[in-house]
């Protein structure tokens, strides 16, 4: 058996998947990167994003109802962290990383066209926790690249650095 130590509350799930969310209408889209994200219903479709209120993303959200949640692969790292470390009232992302927005199907907000899956989402909720706000987006349409499963090693976050899967998936001995 294993000792464990007690230490201060924190949100010890980890690690957390890093996604680029894509908001914004025309010319005000927007990246960011974030690593508070994840599915919360099957049927329908749902997923959620947390920022906080402070950041460009969080008014575009708030203002247009909809977003894309990118799943990046490990050759967008450097995107991901100009993404992650840049506001989009300072500068345009899609610019400084060289990504191309992608025309959504179910959406006016642009997916990433170098990231293999995009998941077109309307939020149907937002809940204000306190340092951030919960936004619940229903999944309208994905998209994805017909070889995603080669491609789709996504990158993960933990303790404030960036990971690689590199472990085929989990196989059941029968």
């Amino acid at each position: 058996m294993m000792n464990k130590i007690v230490s201060d509350p924190r949100e010890w799930l980890y690690p957390n998947p890093v996604v680029l969310v894509s908001c914004g209408l025309g010319e005000e889209a927007n990246i960011v990167t974030l690593a508070w994200a994840g599915t919360v219903c099957s049927r329908p479709p749902m997923v959620s994003i947390s920022l906080r209120p402070a950041t460009h993303s969080h008014g575009l959200l708030r203002r247009n109802g909809e977003f894309v949640l990118n799943i990046p692969t490990l050759d967008l790292m450097e995107a991901v962290h100009i993404c992650g470390l840049r506001s989009g009232r300072d500068c345009n992302k899609w610019a400084v990383t060289g990504l191309h927005p992608d025309r959504s199907e179910k959406i006016a907000t642009p997916g990433i066209a170098e990231c293999p899956i995009s998941l077109e989402c309307r939020i149907r909720h937002m809940l204000d926790l306190g340092l951030h706000t919960l936004f619940i987006g229903e999944v309208l349409c994905t998209r994805k690249d017909p070889d995603w499963k080669t491609r789709a090693l996504p990158p993960v976050f933990l303790e404030n650095k960036y990971y690689a899967l590199k472990e085929a998936p989990y196989q059941e001995r029968r």
